[in-house]
C-alpha cells in the first residue's frame, strides 16, 4: 500500500511582519518535526518577548497533515490562530510552526482586521522563506555479523539508503534512513540475509 510519505516544508527558520494602526506583528517561521519541538521554540519566544500581549501560533505535522494545532492566545476566538493555520494549509505545509507575536498599539483592529494581520504577518513569514519538498523517512538499524559484510554492502550499494552509526567489530550495525515508501521492501531484503537482524 502506498503510504503519503512526500510533503512540502521550509527549509529554515525565517521571519515577516505587518503593522496595522500602531500594533505590530513579529512573525517567526520555524521547520519541526515533533511537538516537542513545538513547546521548546515557543517557550523561547515567550521568555525572549516576554513583554508582548500575544503569543499566537499554528502548526502542522507529518506528511499526511493529520496533527495540527492553533491557538488565539487570548485574542477574540477564531480571530488570529485559524487564519495562520489557514495559510500553512494553503501554502500547502507541513513540519512548519509559525509564531506571531504582537504587540498592542492602543487601537483595537476588530476582528477582520485582526485575521488579516495575522495572515499576512504568517504568508510575509513563509514567503521569505525557500518551500522545499521532502521525504518522511523510515529509519531502523541493522545488526550482523562480519561474514556477511559483502551482503550487506552489495544490497547498500543498490539501494542507496542513507547511512548513519556505523560500527564495524565482531558484531556490526548500522542505521539506515530510507524514504518511506520503500522502507518494507529493504528491510525484506536485508532480512534474506543470513542471520541479519532489524533492530
Amino acid at each position: 500500500m502506498e503510504i503519503i510519505d512526500k510533503y512540502k516544508t521550509i527549509e529554515r527558520e525565517s521571519k515577516g511582519g505587518y503593522k496595522d494602526k500602531g500594533s505590530k506583528f513579529f512573525a517567526f517561521a520555524y521547520p519541526v518535526t515533533t511537538e516537542e519541538e513545538v513547546k521548546e521554540i515557543q517557550k523561547g519566544l515567550r521568555k525572549k518577548y516576554y513583554d508582548a500581549r500575544h503569543h499566537v501560533y499554528a502548526f502542522r505535522l507529518g506528511a499526511d497533515h493529520k496533527t495540527y494545532r492553533c491557538s488565539d492566545d487570548g485574542e477574540p476566538s477564531n480571530s488570529s490562530g485559524p487564519p495562520i493555520l489557514g495559510q500553512l494549509q494553503s501554502y500547502d505545509l507541513t513540519n512548519i510552526l509559525i509564531v506571531v507575536i504582537r504587540y498592542f498599539g492602543g487601537t483595537k483592529l476588530g476582528i477582520p482586521g485582526l485575521i488579516n494581520a495575522y495572515r499576512t504577518a504568517a504568508a510575509d513569514a513563509i514567503e521569505n522563506n525557500t518551500i522545499i519538498e521532502k521525504f518522511e523517512e523510515d529509519i531502523f538499524t541493522i545488526e550482523f555479523g562480519y561474514t556477511v559484510m559483502n551482503d550487506v554492502m552489495k544490497i547498500i550499494k543498490d539501494e542507496n539508503p542513507e547511512q548513519s552509526n556505523q560500527l564495524f567489530d565482531n558484531t556490526c550495525r548500522i542505521t539506515i534512513a530510507v524514504r518511506k515508501n520503500d522502507g518494507e521492501a529493504l528491510r525484506e531484503k536485508f532480512l534474506k540475509v543470513d542471520g541479519l537482524g532489524i533492530l
